[in-house]
């Protein structure tokens, strides 16, 4: 099955633009240790080059986060609500400015889709903070303007690009997922996205989670994907540790593990009129199902599935569009990890159906994200649900 709905494999391409298999026989959680740039052969990679870029991109960008999570939780300002009551801080519109500005430099051609514009940035009288921590972790010691770090946060905004209906090349950012995680501190998941779409296909994505546990003392992961090559993480901001990852081996969805947005109730989703969810693994009876508290954002629960630590990631449909920011990198990332990703209807998710600006997913109803074992049997209990209502 394809990852999403059309698939070519072309040379990167520019949009008109208003702005100047992995194979496993197991799927259990396994680490290979690896020593090099890149987890893989990279003249196998057609992509290896944008994907060394985007780790070295996305890391700097993760370092923004730390630097910029300390000062808010320590002083006043910083923070201001978009219209959807959702807060935004100077450290989402930092990264995203860095972000497009070393791929603009590096890669002009390409497009950028990302989360932010500056006129939240104009309005709450933000400039000088977000261009001072842009200039702090730029690859150039010379310090931008305040106008060519804001064009570079608009350069992502939904007025920068027409697409039109051909398969398009562009990549996806959120420059932070899972604000209300990062402002709550105390080691809340929060991830830094960042993927390539190139005819249609996501062939590779980053993840940057500076609070992610590793399995030593260590804090903070990046996730790798390539099309074809698998999903691999290491430690943040060490060289070459890298290790592959593989989705979880269960297949009976009782002894899965379960995610869902911290925004909807396990009542509101259809699996619970079959099970009841608890958080206490050591605890669960018949019919109870193990439900992982983890934090804000979708890209956290795509990690935690990737990653094996989560069997599955469901999340119901909303009144509001889906954003492609908030899935495409962890589409990827579970697909190559050895996962599934569809709707509700065992559907594929489609990029493309956004023809101006490729920034809403559809189908919009709800989403399934397993570790492809048990994806068949949620889909079966969702539609019986479905039915009997």
């Amino acid at each position: 099955m394809s990852l999403v709905h059309t698939i070519h494999f072309s040379p990167a391409t520019s949009s008109s633009r208003r702005f100047p298999a992995h194979s496993a026989a197991s799927l259990r959680w396994r680490v290979f240790p690896v020593r090099a740039s890149l987890p893989f052969p990279t003249q196998k990679a057609k992509y290896h080059r944008e994907l060394e870029a985007a780790v070295g991109i996305v890391e700097r960008a993760c370092r923004i986060c730390v630097d910029v999570q300390r000062s808010l939780l320590s002083s006043v300002g910083g923070i201001v609500e978009k219209k959807d009551n959702t807060p935004v801080t100077i450290a989402d519109f930092g990264v995203q400015a860095l972000i497009s500005l070393e791929l603009g430099k590096l890669f002009p051609s390409i497009p950028l889709v990302a989360e932010e514009d500056s006129g939240f940035v104009r309005a709450n009288n933000l400039v000088d903070s977000v261009v001072s921590v842009v200039n702090d972790k730029r690859s150039s010691s010379e310090p931008l303007s305040d106008d060519v770090v804001l064009e570079a946060i608009d350069r992502g905004g939904s007025a920068a690009y027409l697409y039109g209906k051909s398969p398009a090349t562009y990549w996806i950012l959120d420059p932070i997922d899972g604000t209300k995680g990062f402002l709550k501190g105390c080691g809340a998941l929060y991830v830094v996205g960042l993927a390539l779409v190139v005819e249609g296909e996501i062939v590779l994505g980053v993840m940057g989670c500076p609070n992610w546990q590793n399995s030593g003392d260590s804090l903070g992961s990046v996730m790798i994907a390539h099309t074809g090559h698998g999903t691999w993480n290491k430690t943040l901001q060490v060289s070459n540790d890298w290790s592959r990852c593989l989705v979880d081996g269960c297949s009976v969805v009782p002894e899965a593990r379960f995610c869902i947005p911290e925004s909807q109730s396990w009542d509101s989703l259809p699996l619970s009129r079959s099970f009841t969810a608890k958080n206490d693994a050591d605890s669960l009876g018949d019919n109870e199902i193990h439900l992982l508290t983890t934090c804000c954002g979708s890209l956290c629960k795509y990690l935690m599935v990737a990653s094996g630590r989560a069997s599955m990631y469901i999340q119901a449909q909303r009144d509001t569009a889906i954003k492609a920011w908030d899935h495409a990198v962890g589409m990827l990332c579970v697909h190559e990890a050895g996962g599934r990703v569809t709707d509700w209807e065992g559907g594929e998710l489609d990029l493309a159906a956004d023809q101006v600006e490729r920034r809403i997913i559809y189908p919009p109803g709800g989403i399934l994200v397993t570790n492809g074992k048990i994806h068949d049997q949620i889909l079966e209990m969702i539609s019986f649900s479905s039915s009997t209502v």
